[in-house]
């Protein structure tokens, strides 16, 4: 039992710190004329660390995010939420494990300025994946395939909100201003992950990883089209409700502890 509750607690502050860093990189949205700054998620701990106890705060944040990943790895290689090993459970799990890759660059990002490491680059990460995926051979098709990969994770997750999916794993006491809060940021998280997909796709059809978008440039493409001003407040208003669902999941999510035998029973057995 002891063990069972330290990984429900590892698995939720990471939940916590996500969460936290998704409020303030949507109050960087709202705030960005002001404050200045780009609404990204290493801008936002940028922005965070200099404030009063800044680097206890990001190195707090950055620990949650390992315990984020540990989650992550647990959902995707031990099937800690049972989807199975049916073809659509195998893709919903390798994005889970692509989402640990993403929040352990992040998380190493985090302990390593606050701990007064140069810890990564400020450029988001999306540019220098791309970079790094276009150096390698048939580098472009591949970048538009994992271009693809964005829209298609962001209309899982848009569609997720949208069919209440995540009450599945939730234990919400009142369905009511919780769940819609929660339907609000899902779709607003999905729409600014497909269009980061579409920017990535544009970037290897060009062979240029500059054309690579990040959240800041979802955003700003968004802003571009008819009523973008309107739209740009809406979805960054949605990061800050997804922002919240995850304090929401921190809450009442359903955790449980990976065990062997769940390794083995999604692990591919050969019979003689």
């Amino acid at each position: 039992m002891p063990r069972e509750f330290r990984f429900d607690l590892l698995a939720k502050s990471g939940y916590v710190a996500r969460g936290i860093v998704f409020l303030l990189v949507a109050g960087l949205a709202l705030f960005s004329g002001v404050a200045g700054g780009r609404p990204e998620t290493k801008s936002a701990l940028s922005t965070l660390l200099e404030q009063p106890f800044g680097r206890i705060w990001v190195g707090l944040i950055g620990l949650g995010l390992l315990g984020f990943v540990a989650w992550r790895l647990a959902q995707s290689l031990a099937d800690s939420d049972g989807h199975g090993s049916g073809g659509k459970a195998i893709m919903i799990r390798i994005a889970l494990f692509g989402s640990a890759v993403i929040y352990l660059g992040l998380a190493a990002y985090a302990l390593g300025h606050a701990l007064l490491f140069a810890g990564g680059s400020d450029e988001p990460g999306e540019k220098g994946l791309a970079a790094w995926i276009m150096s390698k051979p048939s580098g472009s098709y591949l970048a538009i395939a994992v271009g693809v990969g964005f829209i298609i994770g962001g209309g899982i997750t848009a569609a997720k909100g949208l069919t209440k999916k995540f009450e599945r794993y939730l234990r919400i006491p009142d369905g009511g201003l919780l769940a819609s809060i929660c339907i609000y940021g899902l779709v607003a998280r999905g729409l600014v992950f497909a269009v980061t997909g579409i920017l990535f796709a544009y970037a290897g059809f060009r062979v240029d990883p500059d054309q690579a978008g990040s959240i800041a440039d979802a955003l700003q493409w968004l802003r571009q089209l008819p009523f973008g001003s309107i739209l740009y407040i809406a979805v960054a208003v949605g990061l800050a409700a997804f922002g919240f669902y995850n304090l929401v999941e921190a809450r009442y999510r359903v955790v449980r502890k990976p065990s062997l035998d769940d390794v083995k029973r999604v692990l591919p057995t050969r019979t003689i």
